[in-house]
Formats: C-alpha cells, sequence, structure tokens
C-alpha cells in the first residue's frame, strides 16, 4: 500500500493522476481512470476504487450503480510519483459491456490463468455448489485431498515417460489444480509460493 499519499503529485494534469487497475488473481488489466484527491481518500477509506470523471466532472465509485466493486488489495506509487497502480479483486464484470476488462482484446498472459483457475476455487469455497468437483473433494477432507495430489503427481510420471505429449499436459493440469485445492485447504495461497521462490531466487544471486 501506498505509505505516503502526501509524496503523489497531482500538479501535473490539474489536479488529477492516472491510475491503472490491475485484477489481483490475474493481474489483467481492467481499466484506466483519473482520481483527484478527493477520489483518493475515498478510496482508501472504503477500500472500494473511486475515480473522478473528466466527463461528468464528479465523484463515482466504480460499481456505484452495478454493483461490479473493485475491492483494494493494494496500490503502488510510480517513479515519478504522479500514477497509480491499483491491485484489485473485482466483483463481476469491470467494463459496462459486460466485458471483465475495458481492455476487451486483450488476452491474459498464459501464467495468468493459474491464477484464474486458483481465483474459481476461492469462489467455490466461499459460495459452495452441490454438482462442484471442488466442493465434493474439499468435503472429503484434507487426507483425501493430498491422497489426490500423489495420485496425480504418479499420474504425471508415467504420462511424462510413456505417453503422448497431449496427455502428458492434461496429466500436468490435473497436478496444478488438485495441488492448487490442496492449498487452499492447508491456507497457503499463490502469494506464500511466491514470496518462498523470490527469497530462494534472492539467496542464489
Amino acid at each position: 500500500m501506498i505509505q505516503d499519499i502526501k509524496k503523489i503529485n497531482f500538479t501535473k494534469l490539474n489536479g488529477l493522476v492516472p491510475v491503472v487497475v490491475q485484477d489481483n488473481h490475474t493481474l489483467q488489466v481492467l481499466m484506466v481512470g483519473f482520481m483527484n484527491e478527493e477520489a483518493l481518500h475515498l478510496t482508501l477509506a472504503s477500500s472500494k476504487v473511486t475515480f473522478y470523471s473528466r466527463t461528468k466532472q464528479r465523484i463515482w465509485q466504480k460499481g456505484e450503480t452495478s454493483g461490479h466493486f473493485l475491492n483494494v488489495v493494494d496500490m503502488f506509487l510510480d517513479c515519478d510519483e504522479d500514477s497509480i497502480l491499483i491491485l484489485a479483486n473485482p466483483v463481476g464484470p469491470t467494463c459496462h459491456t459486460g466485458s471483465l476488462s475495458c481492455f476487451q482484446k486483450h488476452e491474459l498472459p498464459p501464467l495468468s490463468h493459474i491464477g484464474y483457475l486458483d481465483k474459481i476455487i476461492s469462489e467455490r469455497i466461499l459460495y459452495p455448489q452441490d454438482n462442484s468437483y471442488t466442493n465434493q473433494l474439499i468435503a472429503k477432507g484434507l487426507n483425501k485431498v493430498a491422497q489426490k495430489v500423489g495420485e496425480e503427481g504418479v499420474e504425471v510420471v508415467i504420462a511424462a515417460l510413456a505417453e503422448t505429449q497431449d496427455e502428458y499436459l492434461g496429466e500436468m493440469t490435473d497436478l496444478i489444480y488438485h495441488m492448487l485445492v490442496l492449498m487452499h485447504v492447508k491456507k497457503v495461497s499463490l502469494k506464500d509460493i511466491a514470496a518462498v521462490i523470490a527469497e530462494r531466487h534472492k539467496r542464489k544471486r
């Protein structure tokens, strides 16, 4: 989170700063808007992204009419201290067209799909569905979830040694999914894993 908001330079654009909003899970760019000081303070107070509309010349909170809020996870200031990057958890589509992103032709980077899958698992836990395999698996307990990871790991080895590339990719995908489920059961996030990777990388420099 931005440590000192007094450093933000609102003078370059006559009281405004551009704001880029990314999905916290996939890092997909959701939209770009502008904030003045009032919008910034309201964003920090509500933890919901709030902009200043240049066309309507007023403060507006994303989702104020649609309910499709952008819930703030973290905020960063750029090196020139005149632009803001926000990581947010979107509630519903961000674009008024119904698209997840205002950049409708922007495809997710490959690794972002893992974050998207992780988000779906998280939503299944928060909002269980009777026909959900994820919910059915988690209901069987930690031992079963861990066992499934082991089984999928064995299938990956077999596929790598004796099956086609497509079969191998399918087994790897199954393994990653079950590992993500186990992480959720163990209360571990992708952010936790990334922190360990970063620390190991730091030590090897």
